[in-house]
């Protein structure tokens, strides 16, 4: 009893979000009891998405893809605002196809062993926190950036041209913010040498995550049916890369499920609906940008899509709220745990030029918000 008890201690504090989610769908289940309307809560299509793309990017963080990426830009003479410029270009613009959680697992721990052979420790916090505002951001530009632009493309069935007219005006005032703030600093000249990479493994499977992940692309825009993929993932996976099946995210996936059902339950306690409704209604990108400061815009987007029709504003507030507080993007929960096992670590003051960092910006985007929605 007490080895289950201290499991499910270690499980909460490392997934606390799935365990709130699947607390409030059982507590929904006292006002809709369940029945097989359940079954039509679930998006099958972004789970099974989710499932492909995160298989096929932890095949390509596998394989070294964005190792060698991050050394051929970085590697030799650098002044050193290029260089501070550059680790902040890397996790905006890898986020935009390979998802802001993964641009930060690969790019973050880099960066500390960067800046430790440098000799600039003294500037980790603020280039972790710039790169997590930049992984945050520059998901927002692509259906496949982050969970929430894969569950809103598919939920409202979007299509390219809506979706990138309403992003990409957000993500190019984050670009120019983010530049100009990470060329804020000393110019001097530096040089960064790496030791030799280790060599890759051979493997008959390394093609496989590529063509997965265009499989995934070519899904997501339903130029192929998601059966389809997710098909090939699962006998591509069994045959030549079973290691991947323990990379991916089941915690992610099963706090999605679990919102479904929260979302579907709520949908039908009609005072709840016709009050969510009503806000939404007057401020759609307001209200999901406050309501993803509490319970991360994720579940979200997931939860306040059953009750509106303005699939805009709650594009442009899911994302545009993914700064603010630490849990507005639980990425950002992930750059905090990789700084704090680096050395020296400072919680306080991370999360201080975290908190200050993620206000002005998100301001920034809130006024560039109200501006184009006047």
């Amino acid at each position: 009893m007490k080895r289950t008890a201290a499991g499910c201690m270690a499980l909460l504090k490392r997934e606390p979000v799935l365990f709130v989610s699947a607390a409030a769908a059982v507590v929904t289940m006292f006002f809709v009891p369940p029945s097989v309307n359940y079954g039509a809560y679930i998006d099958w299509r972004v789970l099974c998405l989710l499932f492909c793309l995160m298989a096929s990017v932890a095949g390509l963080r596998q394989d070294g893809l964005f190792d060698q990426l991050a050394r051929g830009l970085l590697a030799g003479r650098r002044e050193w605002r290029l260089l501070s410029l550059l680790l902040t270009w890397l996790p905006f613009f890898c986020a935009m196809l390979v998802t802001n959680d993964v641009a930060l697992l690969a790019f973050v721990p880099f960066t500390l062993f960067v800046l430790a052979r440098v000799g600039r420790e003294r500037d980790g916090i603020r280039l972790i926190v710039l790169q997590t505002m930049a992984a945050n951001l520059g998901s927002m530009a692509t259906p496949v950036g982050n969970p929430q632009n894969l569950f809103l493309y598919s939920a409202y069935g979007l299509s390219p041209g809506a979706f990138f007219g309403t992003v990409l005006p957000y993500a190019a005032v984050s670009l120019a913010g983010l530049s100009l703030a990470a060329l804020w600093t000393r110019g001097e000249t530096i040089e960064v040498r790496f030791p030799p990479a280790s060599p890759t493994a051979g493997n008959k499977g390394r093609w496989l995550p590529y063509m997965l992940f265009l499989l995934c692309l070519l899904s997501v825009f339903r130029l192929v049916p998601y059966g389809i993929t997710t098909a090939a993932a699962l006998l591509g996976l069994l045959a030549f890369r079973r290691e991947l099946f323990r990379q991916v995210d089941y915690a992610l996936l099963l706090t999605f499920a679990s919102f479904f059902i929260f979302a579907g339950n709520l949908g039908r306690i009609e005072p709840v609906s016709d009050w969510l409704g009503g806000q939404l209604e007057k401020n759609g990108w307001l209200t999901s940008a406050l309501a993803s400061q509490g319970i991360s815009n994720v579940p979200a987007a997931v939860l306040l899509s059953r009750f509106t029709d303005n699939w805009r504003g709650l594009l442009v507030g899911t994302n545009i709220g993914g700064l603010g507080t630490p849990v507005a993007s639980l990425a950002s929960l992930i750059s905090l745990k990789l700084y704090m096992r680096g050395r020296n670590a400072r919680a306080g003051r991370y999360l201080a030029v975290f908190t200050l960092s993620n206000g002005i910006g998100l301001a920034v985007l809130c006024l560039t918000a109200w501006l184009l929605n006047r």
